[in-house]
């Protein structure tokens, strides 16, 4: 298996729930900037390749991870161990944002396995 990042700094993409953005790029890890819409959540979903530490930046939302419910507000940090199912959600009626490191041997777009999906992305 090839091992690495395919993200470059600078990439983004608009996604139905907000927009993500990749701010730095390590040997084994990836910094994004991730806002999730007032009333939208990502997908439930894993990673095979990755763990991931989720630190709140402004609004206010949850974060699911493997069943159980974390508060995400200014400065509130969750880690999501590989093969952990999560998503997070904004419940405020300002964006959640929030800073995504990603660690890993492979960073890659491609490792979502998603399980559920308000969006029919499944």
């Amino acid at each position: 298996m090839k091992s690495g990042s395919f993200y470059k700094i600078g990439d983004n993409d608009q996604r139905p729930w907000g927009t993500w953005h990749v701010l730095d790029i390590g040997d084994r890890h990836v910094v994004k900037r991730i806002v999730v819409n007032p009333g939208e959540r990502l997908s439930l979903q894993y990673h095979n390749h990755r763990s991931e530490r989720w630190t709140a930046v402004s609004g206010r939302g949850i974060a699911e991870i493997d069943g159980t419910e974390h508060v995400l507000q200014l400065g509130h940090t969750v880690d999501i161990p590989l093969k952990a199912t999560h998503r997070a959600s904004c419940t405020s009626n300002t964006p959640l944002v929030f800073i995504e490191i990603q660690y890993g041997g492979l960073l890659d777009e491609n490792d979502i396995v998603r399980i559920s999906d308000d969006y029919n992305r499944v």
